[in-house]
């Protein structure tokens, strides 16, 4: 049987490091969301949330854009 998760039960790898990009940049939830609307990801705070909390599924068009928005590398985003 496949299994479409993280060993940890997460959605997402890049959660924890969506959490704390973030938080290095100090700005809110609602602020990346904006950021991520400005380089066109039509997503909301809820959905950074989901995000963050492992509970959401992440593309890779949406964690290019991640990475974009944080100065990152994918690699980076995906790191443990």
């Amino acid at each position: 049987m496949f299994i479409n998760k993280a060993a940890n039960g997460a959605n997402n790898l890049c959660g924890r490091n969506v959490c704390l990009f973030r938080k290095n940049l100090g700005i809110s939830q609602r602020e990346l969301a904006d950021r991520l609307q400005v380089n066109g990801l039509d997503v909301d705070k809820n959905a950074i949330q989901r995000i963050e909390a492992g509970k959401r599924f992440v593309t890779d068009i949406e964690l290019s854009l991640l990475a974009t928005v944080f100065a990152k590398s994918v690699d980076e985003m995906l790191a443990e």
